[in-house]
């Protein structure tokens, strides 16, 4: 596992110690970032990068090497998530690790621009989360939610998200989602 892009490109990751956690493939990322590169009107630099489910880190990670502004990452396990992000003592200030689980978050103390989500497949827990995200505030209006899933696992995305985009890699489906929030 490595970093795909940006200032990071090349740099080594730690594998996860546990077959319980699926680090999202270094082909799917770097996709999944050539698609938030072509539909990004700013510089990475102007947005925060949150990532829930986080594993590895290696997608938030990622956002970070192409220079996002600041990101979070948010697990019940963090042991994976801090041996990837010591790996980055010069951007510690821009790294918050919240051990946290999506079916009771804290109220999100600032608000994202991005999100990307990678629950345990067939588990329920996308739902769970985009619910949660959407109730405790952890978003921006119009924030770009990236949710991957089983190819074939049908989720109930709530009404507060709008489908923009659908892509699927390998046993992978991501779907692209624009928060609009209920007013």
């Amino acid at each position: 596992m490595r970093i795909v892009g940006g200032k990071y490109r090349g740099k080594k990751l730690f594998s996860p110690d546990s077959d319980k956690v699926r680090p999202t493939s270094d082909r799917a990322r770097e996709a999944l970032f050539n698609i938030l590169n072509a539909q990004l009107e700013n510089d990475w630099g102007e947005y925060t990068f949150l990532d829930v489910f986080g594993g590895t880190g290696a997608v938030a990670l990622e956002a970070l090497s192409r220079g996002a502004k600041k990101i979070a990452l948010i697990d019940v396990d963090t042991r994976n998530l801090l041996k990837n992000t010591v790996l980055f003592p010069t951007e510690k200030e821009k790294i918050n690790i919240i051990r946290a689980s999506v079916e009771n978050l804290p109220i999100a103390s600032e608000q994202y621009d991005l999100i990307f989500m990678d629950a345990p497949y067939n588990k329920g827990l996308s739902e769970v989360a985009l619910s949660q995200i959407d109730e405790k505030k952890w978003l921006k209006e119009d924030a770009l939610c990236m949710v991957e899933v089983e190819k074939t696992e049908q989720i109930v995305i709530p009404s507060c998200y709008e489908i923009k985009n659908e892509r699927i890699y390998g046993l992978a489906k991501i779907i692209f989602l624009q928060y609009k929030p209920i007013q």
